[in-house]
């Protein structure tokens, strides 16, 4: 919006072409959303508290989770309003990848803002029922993936490329639906799994959601693609804008998430969350490497997996407790060791990532 607005006023002052630079303008998202999240989060808060709108905790759970019962949470919402802002502020809106990862965002925002709006507003316990929650999920994870498939203008936009190989690359065709509506739903899911400590989804979803931003100006430059052999997808670039929104808004609520949280993030947040970094994986076409730096978000996910399946199949548990981090928690780690030791491994598999784009 004000990228339109700078560029008539730079027919009267040069300066204003500054706003043109994708790194000055993600730059700007970043501190948007940040302030917006820390000037908004005070006053939503006290606004979550005197509705009651707070957190049910499961008195099968570790105890030290007791006492968090009652803290406001829908906290997600905050960091969606926040990204909706920056991103719509300061991205290029003729963009159409702009506009894609906001809708789905925004799609996957409602489905978890009416799971908790059941469960802490109405108090069903059961929330939105599982089957219509991955309804809805899914209707939007297929809706995303076929409007990039058929929105795809190269080759290269629908192929699947394996880090560490120069020169391999899957022309998936049709495939390329099923790969982004797996993406797009299982990291969504998978980021809601992880969070269930103080902070603990919200900051690696920081730190994968920046790499992703520095790999889409990657990709959206025809010359870094050129020079590290990735792919190059025209307008790719301008998800810098989103992604340093996302990073900016996840900031600001870390502020008030971390531990103790005063706020938690809910489903709304979650969700929504988890969706836009596979959408931005998807369109950049770096889904394996969103696979490694996600590690944390896997691992919660498959440790989820393996419980259910081993505990029909021979009614035994594999951990304490799923998803994994609780586990740790019942062997007696307190709740800050999870939190940081997960941000840390967080840190290394996101380092790991990025390295990737230049061993080809």
């Amino acid at each position: 919006m004000l990228l339109w607005l700078a560029e008539y006023l730079s027919q009267f002052a040069s300066g204003f072409q500054v706003f043109q630079y994708l790194t000055f303008r993600g730059i700007l998202g970043v501190l948007t959303a940040l302030g917006i999240a820390l000037l908004v989060g005070p006053t939503m808060i006290r606004r979550l508290n005197y509705h009651q709108i707070g957190q049910s905790v499961r008195d099968d759970g570790p105890e030290s989770h007791l006492s968090k019962s009652g803290t406001p949470t829908m906290g997600g919402a905050l960091i969606l309003v926040a990204i909706a802002i920056s991103t719509l502020l300061w991205s290029d809106l003729s963009n159409s990848y702009v506009w894609c990862v906001l809708l789905v965002t925004g799609v996957f925002g409602a489905v978890g803002w009416v799971d908790d709006y059941r469960k802490v507003v109405q108090k069903d316990s059961r929330g939105l029922p599982a089957r219509w929650k991955y309804f809805w999920q899914s209707i939007a994870g297929l809706g995303v993936a076929v409007y990039l498939y058929m929105n795809s203008d190269a080759a290269a936009a629908t192929q699947l490329f394996v880090p560490f190989f120069k020169n391999v690359a899957w022309d998936m065709g049709p495939a390329f639906i099923v790969l982004t509506y797996f993406v797009v739903v299982g990291s969504s899911n998978a980021v809601n799994l992880t969070d269930g400590l103080d902070g603990l989804a919200i900051l690696p979803t920081v730190m994968v959601g920046s790499a992703l931003g520095i790999i889409a100006y990657l990709v959206g430059n025809v010359q870094f693609a050129e020079y590290l052999n990735i792919a190059y997808v025209a307008g790719s670039g301008e998800l810098v804008v989103f992604c340093g929104a996302l990073a900016g808004a996840g900031l600001g609520f870390l502020w008030f998430n971390t531990y103790p949280a005063q706020v938690f993030m809910g489903d709304v947040g979650a969700l929504a969350l988890g969706a836009a970094l596979g959408t931005v994986a998807v369109i950049t076409r770096h889904e394996i490497v969103f696979f490694i730096m996600g590690g944390i978000f896997v691992l919660e996910t498959v440790s989820v997996i393996m419980q259910v399946v081993s505990f029909k199949l021979t009614g035994k548990r594999i951990f304490r407790m799923a998803p994994i981090h609780h586990h740790f928690e019942l062997k007696g780690w307190p709740e800050p060791r999870v939190i940081v030791r997960f941000w840390i491994i967080t840190v290394m598999l996101v380092l790991f990532g990025l390295a990737t784009l230049k061993l080809r």
